[in-house]
């Protein structure tokens, strides 16, 4: 656009040589800046005005250290080709850099072919031309991107400045509200003044009433002082008045009588006069004392008043003060958020990048991981295709062969015809190992048996007999083997636990043997028969407790016969019986348990022990039933209805319960589906939820409690194992997906999938079902025992156990552990693991018996030195590997593993530690990456500290404490041996 504001100016064609350098040379400092010399290189070189070589000398020549300078030094190599050099730089300019090019030569950019001098041919011009348009327009089209980013970024930006606008303002109505507060504090605290100026004027007006009180007091005592002395005084002139009674009858006559006459008189005047004062006066005297009693008694009321009236202003003081403190804190943290909030706007792009490149790093080890596990497994997959492969070349091969065989029999026949049967017994075949898989020919089948001669091997997959396979046969097995690769692989690996009793009837008494790993081997058995359980390693020993009754009936349809409560916990309980059918015509009753069902199928003779299996387990047994069954019942009525009874107050679902370790993560499906991670503990209560057959009830188990905790449905085991294959194949695709485009496509850095496998063919840990009661195939000299296979699982069986006061402590990755563990070992209630000195004779006694960890230079770890530090009640420090968990295990020991996942970041914070053990950030590194996939192998559960979540070796530490204390308080869950 801004070239069309721009005249035109002279015409390049017309120009000469020097005009055109002299015009770039007017505007070499702009092109010196605004060009990028890898951008107009090419066309500089379709141009043939510049060679490869002074490609290579102006984009990797090391004394041009910058942009400039490289612009610079191409323009003087393009001054060099003269004219044309001129022409082509303007042309590129004119193509790339438009506004530089109008700025430069005063004309309007133009793509037309005439415009251009003709140094490129118009076919190459054009196809330079749409690879020029289309880089630019990915580098718009990046731009937007970008600017879309940007955006974005910014409207991020802009809410949390608008949350933190938003605590500003909460921040401010806070410091209103203190405020406010300050000044109802002040004007209390002019109250309190008031009321303690009015206490003071009590206290003075108290004063004053007890000064009047002691007055009035003193002055009753002086007038009770008068009365006394008057009464005195009375009582003496009473005396004397008798005395002078008695002189004056001694004495009439005497001239003084009249005086004292006189003066008796007188003094009886007096006593009259005292006698009528005194009671008055007494009653004034003890009016006025009656008042000052009274009015002492309202001053100490009042007193009493004021005083609770104080107490009452000193705690609403106290209550304000502290408001006044905790306003002040919430004041202070504010701030302090205010501030932290602005510190953390401010490094958050440093952070973001940081956490980019850590994230890019953790998916692409994750991303190498997850392809290593896809590029086994279809290297599993290619070579077993290559080994069906070589059997059938080996097969088709026998059988050309098996002609020539079949004459020389026929001709010794002919020969021999008296004694074929001496000739089929002096006749050799070679040995071989039969190929257990699909539908071979089955060894103890009447066809096979009755025959004159009984191969020991099938002489091929298909087919039955030696002559090569016609287009017919092959088109056949074509179908079949398409039709097998429907079938999920629920159905492969399920009849492996089954035990074949020989037939009643049959003269040809042979050892039952086991099937093959993909169940369908010489038991004849048919692939939609298999059993929805796997086994246990072992056979579990059949408890024979009570009376226990077999009977006999025809059990076509057996599950609409009898109906069917309980589980592996109380036992499976017949719950009824359908009336006119035949199980009820002989007899069987609701409340027996089922101990084991025995029946044939395909002329062989099937036992299936009931006792300790699961609702599930027990229906589909039941359900395979098809003529004459021996049901095996044992009553148990009391137990019955106990079990009713907790159905019926819904104290429990069902009589199944078990506890399992989940291996992959389920995410929310329909209502009343539970939500799962990987690592979770569940507990199983009902397989055979009402509504349902491929669903399981389920709770979450409390981390340190044996407690139910949110119930809901998951998955049955196979329906589960699908969605594990289903997972890891979409894993495997997005996988490839992203390496085909040459990036790392973001994941949820969550893990999603625990790949565990059994080694025993076709079982499931879950389940018990099947008992041997007959020897082994081995001992009847049948060389074709089944191989074992890989099984995906799940689910993973767990028992819980409850460990003492401190267990050991296992600190990974291993380069890592050896740095801290001498420094935990330090702390308090933590002991590092001491290696013992051992003879070879000891230590050969001691190997023996597995309780040597780990072997050193001249010592060893043993289980001796575990135990004797967890005796003192504190924790072990172990300096070992993960090789030393399943010994631990099988003492009963149970270390607390703690694994450190590792960045590049993290490494670079323990650089001088690693320098000083003689260690690098690359070795730690590739040990974290070798010891994770191990940590999924193991038969417990770890846990995982991520590389963000501490600073230096102190919090790590620190950190590694406290989580040492809680993974103590939990549960551990451990799954038995599976191999």
């Amino acid at each position: 656009m801004a070239g069309e504001c721009v005249p035109d100016g002279p015409d390049l064609k017309e120009m000469d040589e020097e005009e055109l350098w002299e015009l770039i040379n007017d505007n070499r400092h702009r092109i010196s800046l605004g060009v990028r010399p890898c951008t107009l290189i090419p066309y500089l070189r379709q141009a043939r005005v510049l060679t490869e070589m002074d490609e290579d000398e102006i984009l990797s020549c090391h004394n041009l250290t910058n942009r400039c300078m490289r612009t610079s030094y191409m323009l003087d190599l393009l001054r060099t080709q003269g004219r044309n050099g001129a022409v082509a730089l303007l042309e590129s300019l004119m193509i790339h850099y438009p506004t530089l090019y109008t700025q430069v030569t005063g004309r309007k950019p133009s793509t037309e072919p005439s415009r251009f001098s003709g140094l490129i041919k118009y076919s190459e011009l054009t196809e330079y031309l749409v690879r020029a348009v289309t880089g630019m327009q990915k580098e718009l089209q990046e731009a937007r991107c970008e600017a879309g980013r940007m955006s974005a970024r910014c409207t991020s930006l802009e809410s949390e400045i608008g949350q933190i606008m938003e605590q500003e303002e909460k921040s401010r109505c806070l410091q209103a509200e203190n405020e406010h507060m300050r000044r109802h504090l002040c004007s209390l605290q002019r109250e309190v003044t008031k009321l303690k100026d009015e206490k003071c004027d009590l206290y003075m007006r108290y004063t004053a009433a007890i000064e009047e009180k002691s007055a009035v007091n003193m002055r009753l005592h002086d007038l009770n002082l008068q009365v006394y002395h008057l009464q005195t005084e009375l009582q003496k002139a009473q005396t004397e008045n008798e005395f002078q009674k008695r002189h004056s009858l001694r004495c009439a006559s005497t001239p003084e009588t009249p005086q004292l006459q006189e003066e008796v008189r007188n003094l009886r005047c007096q006593l009259e006069k005292a006698e009528k004062l005194n009671p008055a006066h007494q009653d004034i005297l003890a009016q006025d004392l009656a008042e000052a009693i009274g009015s002492q008694v309202e001053l100490a009321e009042q007193l009493r008043c004021y005083r609770g009236e104080n107490e009452q202003l000193l705690r609403e003081k106290q209550e304000l003060l502290d408001q006044k403190e905790c306003l002040s804190l919430q004041v202070q943290q504010l701030t302090l958020d205010c501030n932290m909030h602005q510190q953390k706007s401010t490094v958050v792009q440093n952070q973001m990048r940081d956490l980019q490149s850590e994230r890019d790093l953790a998916y692409l080890s994750r991303d190498e991981a997850q392809a290593m596990i896809a590029r086994i497994l279809a290297e599993k997959d290619t070579l077993r295709c290559q080994l069906v492969e070589f059997q059938e070349r080996v097969f088709s091969l026998q059988a050309k062969h098996s002609p020539r065989k079949n004459q020389q029999s026929s001709d010794e026949r002919e020969v021999g015809w008296e004694s074929p049967r001496s000739s089929c017994e002096e006749s050799s075949f070679p040995n071989r190992r039969r190929l257990r898989r699909m539908d071979a020919v089955n060894p103890m089948s009447p066809s096979s048996c009755n025959s004159e001669v009984c191969y020991e091997d099938a002489s091929s997959v298909r087919s039955r007999n030696a002559e090569p396979p016609s287009p017919e046969s092959l088109r056949r097995r074509e179908e079949v083997l398409h039709a097998d690769s429907l079938e999920t692989a629920e159905t492969d690996t399920l009849l492996d636990d089954f035990v074949f009793l020989p037939h009643v009837g049959s003269e040809d008494k042979q050892t039952p043997r086991l099937s093959s790993s993909n169940g369908t081997s010489a038991d004849g058995l048919s692939r939609t028969s298999a059993p929805p359980f796997l086994m246990r390693s072992r056979p579990k020993a059949i408890r024979v407790n009570g009376r226990v009754l077999t009977i006999s009936f025809q059990g076509e349809a057996l599950l609409s016969q009898l109906a069917m409560v309980g589980g592996n916990k109380t036992g499976v309980f017949v719950h009824q019986v359908t009336e006119g059918s035949a199980a009820h015509t002989v007899g069987i009753s609701p409340g027996a348990q089922i101990v084991e069902v025995k029946y044939e199928q395909n002329q062989k003779a099937l036992r299936m022990v009931l006792e300790d299996s699961t609702l599930e387990e027990a229906m589909w047994a039941l359900g395979q039933v098809t003529g004459l069954c021996h049901l095996s019942l044992r009553p148990k009525q009391d137990d019955y209805e106990a079990l009713q009874q907790q159905l019926q107050n819904n104290e429990m679902s069902s009589g199944d319960s078990f506890y399992v370790r989940v291996n992959m993560s389920l995410l929310a499906g329909p209502s009343g589906s539970l939500v799962v991670s990987c690592n979770d503990i569940l507990h199983v209560t009902n397989t055979r939820p009402a509504g349902t057959e491929d669903s399981w009830h389920a709770s979450q188990v409390h981390p340190c409690q044996l407690l139910d905790l949110q119930s809901g449905t998951v998955p049955n085991y196979y329906r589960a194992q699908r969605l594990l294959i289903r997972a890891i194949e979409d894993m495997s695709f997005q996988t490839k997906k992203s390496q085909k485009a040459g990036r790392v496509v973001p994941q949820n850095q969550q893990k999603a999938v625990r790949i565990v496998s059994t080694g025993r063919q076709g079982r499931n840990p879950l389940w018990v079902s099947v008992e041997d009661e007959q020897t082994n195939s081995t001992e009847s000299g049948d060389t074709s025992a089944p191989r074992s296979c890989v099984t995906l699982m799940p689910y993973s069986l767990v028992t819980p156990h409850y460990p003492p006061v401190c267990r050991p402590v296992l600190l990974l990755p291993t380069v890592l552990g050896r740095i801290l563990d001498k420094k935990l070992g330090g702390w308090q209630g933590f002991q590092l693991c001491e290696p013992e000195a051992l003879s070879s004779s000891d230590h050969a006694a001691r190997l023996q018996r597995s309780e040597i960890l780990e072997e050193g230079r001249n010592c060893c770890y043993t289980l001796q030195s575990v135990e004797k530090v967890m005796k003192k009640g504190i924790h072990c420090v172990l300096p070992l590997g993960l090789d030393c968990v399943r010994r631990l295990h099988r003492a009963e020991i149970f270390p607390i593993i703690v694994f450190i996942r590792q960045s590049a970041r993290s490494a670079r914070k323990l650089r001088s530690k690693l320098q000083r053990h003689g260690q690098s950030e690359e070795q730690l590194l590739a040990c974290s990456r070798s010891e994770e996939p191990l940590l999924d192998k193991l038969p417990c559960l770890y846990h995982s500290v991520p590389p963000d979540a501490w600073c230096d070796q102190t919090s790590l530490l620190t950190s590694l404490r406290t989580i040492i204390w809680e993974e103590q308080k939990k549960i551990v869950w451990v799954e038995p041996d599976l191999w």
